[in-house]
């Protein structure tokens, strides 16, 4: 039966004083209506059985005392089989084979019990809470219930960069108990950068003398050329102490603290505070810059004496499994220059550099395996040959967490496009803060950990998955709390609940009961978009009903159409349905702003309204599969400049049977023109969506539906197209440096896939 179902029934059987339940995030494995309530007041007590029950027993306490005013009695043991009115909460062992993590919670008329293992028990209290109002406004009445819940991944993980900018002690405590909300159970700490070393390491004071703070700042995007803001940051570093008190009050709430100390690359403020350990000479500064580094460890006797002695700290400060040593983003040209590094490839009989690094991070595998852990990194460790017991975090796309599943290494899934919370969540118009890249909620929940090409034995490889929070634009929490939630919420379901069970206007409405919890948590999240709102409506008559609804309980939208930005103090609330004339080919401009009960206000979120005729079909061809490819040889600004250079004669012409760039791949300073032609399947509203590094176009019959020259972010664009054939063109910039090319599309009503899918001709 299908969740919603299951809880409107459940509404419907609680009596008349009992609150409906609240939606749970994430998704319970099973629920089951009961019949009646039960009823919270001050004469409820509270039991626990086993000393890890009462621990959870106590946070049970003491957040019903903050959030409803309840000061219950706190009792050991186990209530009378006849006792009512009590919340017990009863701690067991794990059945062979179950989930540590898993928990039955049954709530009727006389009393609430929650049992599991220890984890279990603490995870069966995070929805217990949620089945009760956030505040003391509400009665605190839950309808009966059962649930049985268990996760579906081991590694629920959210991770945290205090390399780029630090964060105090009290925001990590902050972050950790949001995780805890919503069962997330692994805390991947980033504590090393070019940017900042943020770890006391008692034996090299230095680290953090000098290694905690830099000169100045980039300022925004000013890379190259370089512009600083001139103020000096930090210093700011977690001491020894501090770094314990963290760790325990993570592992009070079940979860589980993953360092990060990278190597062999992002070293630079290490090699600022003790430049030997290079292989260039120093001195060095702690890199003011985002990007990455030149200057990375040096593969001596002397650097792998020094991170043994920075591990022997590190492993005794942290009781996980893991030490994650990062092994991402290397650059290799200290290396190539270096006698000593190129005499160890001579030596060791390695190929080139990528084995070198192979090399290196055997050795650091090695010296982690006599503190007792094991290495995870990067899927750059892939490169030269996997070390033996490293585990893989996969974020260049899935395709490093395939090849290593296909090679049983566990994998831990974090792909950019779906679990990179740092990116922005909407247009970058649209948000308060100027985050790169784009990935908006819906796309995290869409994501699947379990790539379909995997057999049972290789899926089995797949630890679970992982949002990432890098802070090179949050300087300070607010911007990580806008960016991580509520998105963190949907990773949280994708790792817990069952790929089946997921879907995402469930979640949504689940949603809408997150947000005062998190208000009162004091998490400064982004405030949604309101419901009916697109970047571009098209219609096809000349009226428009336009219906929105905030997304966000209590919220009210002020909205303008013609172009102006909204403001509460003189531009319209939407209470109701408004038409909107659209007269043929004419746009209006819709602005919507919407402020939160609590005076909080949201990005700007626009909206184009356009009676545009649909685009009619073309003759067909009916020629090959494929497309027809025109190569240009020069130094391209914009895609303006290289379309005017199109005029002429190409250096190179051919076909090719896809969008892929792997024809032209070590080439620089170049453009390309695909032609073809493909079919629409039925009338309506197409989507486009163009990423590409650094720059690309879509025309569809000679009109220019979306351009894109910001590398870091998607851009989508709409047309409608009447039913069949259509001419389509891709243009294609690249400069220097990376080169690559995605491209999708979506049929009326349908979701995005490969632009390779229209199976394209010429």
């Amino acid at each position: 039966m299908r969740f919603p179902l299951i809880f409107a029934l459940l509404c419907l059987s609680a009596q008349l004083h009992a609150e409906p339940p609240r939606g749970v995030v994430p998704l319970p494995r099973s629920i089951h209506a009961g019949s009646g309530a039960f009823a919270l007041n001050g004469q409820t007590r509270i039991v626990a059985t086993g000393d890890s029950a009462r621990a959870t027993a106590t946070m049970f306490h003491d957040w019903l005392r903050d959030a409803h005013g309840l000061d219950l009695a706190i009792g050991d043991g186990v209530p009378h089989k006849d006792e009512h009115n009590v919340v017990w909460f009863e701690t067991s062992k794990a059945k062979r084979g179950a989930s540590a993590e898993a928990y039955r919670l049954t709530a009727d008329e006389r009393r609430i019990h929650i049992i599991g293992a220890d984890a279990g028990v603490f995870y069966g209290m995070q929805t217990l809470m949620q089945l009760l109002p956030a505040t003391k406004q509400d009665r605190p009445d839950i309808a009966a219930v059962e649930i049985d819940d268990a996760p579906r991944f081991a590694w629920r993980g959210l991770h945290l960069d205090t390399g780029r900018h630090f964060f105090p002690v009290a925001f990590i405590e902050k972050y950790l108990d949001v995780m805890a909300m919503y069962k997330l159970n692994t805390f991947h700490w980033h504590l090393t950068e070019d940017q900042g070393w943020r770890i006391e390491i008692k034996k090299y004071p230095r680290l953090t003398e000098f290694g905690s703070r830099r000169r100045e700042t980039v300022v925004g995007e000013n890379i190259n050329p370089y512009i600083g803001d001139g103020i000096p940051y930090g210093p700011g570093y977690y001491t020894q102490d501090q770094v314990r008190e963290i760790v325990a009050y993570a592992a009070a709430r079940h979860i589980s603290v993953i360092p990060e100390i990278e190597m062999p690359g992002h070293a630079q403020a290490a090699l600022a505070a003790y430049p030997q350990f290079a292989c260039t000479p120093g001195p060095f500064e702690v890199w003011t810059n985002w990007g990455v580094s030149e200057n990375i460890y040096c593969p001596s006797e002397a650097t792998f004496a020094f991170l043994d002695d920075v591990l022997t700290e590190v492993a005794a400060l942290f009781p996980a499994p893991y030490i994650h040593i990062g092994g991402d983003e290397a650059p290799k040209t200290a290396w190539k220059k270096s006698e000593l590094a190129q005499a160890i490839i001579k030596r060791e009989h390695l190929k080139d550099e990528e084995e070198l690094q192979s090399w290196f991070i055997r050795r650091v595998e090695k010296i982690v395996h006599a503190k007792g852990k094991r290495i995870i990194g990067w899927d750059e460790i892939l490169e030269g040959g996997l070390a033996p017991d490293a585990t893989v975090m996969s974020w260049r796309g899935e395709q490093g967490g395939i090849a290593a599943a296909k090679q049983n290494h566990d994998v831990v899934m974090s792909p950019g496009e779906y679990c990179y919370l740092d990116h922005a969540q909407g247009p970058a118009e649209s948000e308060l803060f100027p985050l790169n890249g784009h990935l908006p909620i819906a796309q995290v929940y869409a994501y699947d950990p379990q790539p379909a090409i995997l057999s049972a034995r290789e899926r089995a490889h797949i630890l679970g998955v992982q949002g990432n929070v890098w802070s090179e634009h949050m300087p300070n929490a607010e911007v990580v709390e806008y960016a991580a939630f509520p998105r963190a919420l949907a990773l949280a379901e994708v790792g817990w609940s069952a790929q089946s069970t997921r879907d995402y206007a469930d979640f949504e409405r689940r949603l809408a009961n997150q947000y005062p919890r998190l208000d009162r948590e004091g998490i400064r999240y982004r405030i949604p978009e309101p419901r009916g709102l697109a970047d571009e409506l098209q219609v096809d008559q000349p009226h428009y009903r336009l219906q929105l609804a905030s997304q966000l309980p209590g919220a009210t939208i002020y909205y303008t159409l013609d172009g102006t930005l909204p403001d509460p103090d003189y531009s319209p609330r939407f209470t109701a349905p408004v038409d909107v004339q659209l007269p043929i080919d004419e746009k209006r401009e819709l602005r919507t702003l919407v402020v939160a009960a609590d005076g909080r206000r949201s990005g700007v979120y626009n909206a184009t309204l356009w009676n545009r005729q649909p685009k009619p079909a073309v003759a067909a061809t009916n020629g090959s599969p494929g497309l027809t490819y025109a190569y240009y040889e020069g130094r391209f600004p914009t895609l303006l400049e290289f379309e005017k250079a199109t005029a002429g004669e190409p250096a190179k012409r051919g076909q090719t049977q896809t969008f892929s760039l792997q024809d032209f791949k070590g080439k620089e300073n170049f453009g390309l023109v695909f032609d073809g032609e493909f079919d629409a399947p039925t009338d309506g509203l197409y989507r486009f969506v163009v990423r590409a590094d650094d720059a690309a176009a879509i025309a569809i019959d000679g009109e220019t539906i979306v351009r894109n020259e910001n590398y870091e972010q998607p851009r989508e664009g709409r047309v409608p197209l009447q039913h069949g054939t259509h001419r389509l063109r891709i243009r294609y910039l690249q400069r220097g440096g990376d080169a690559s090319l995605h491209l999708q599309w979506a049929p009326p009503g349908q979701t995005l896939r490969d632009l390779d899918s229209a199976k394209p001709r010429h």
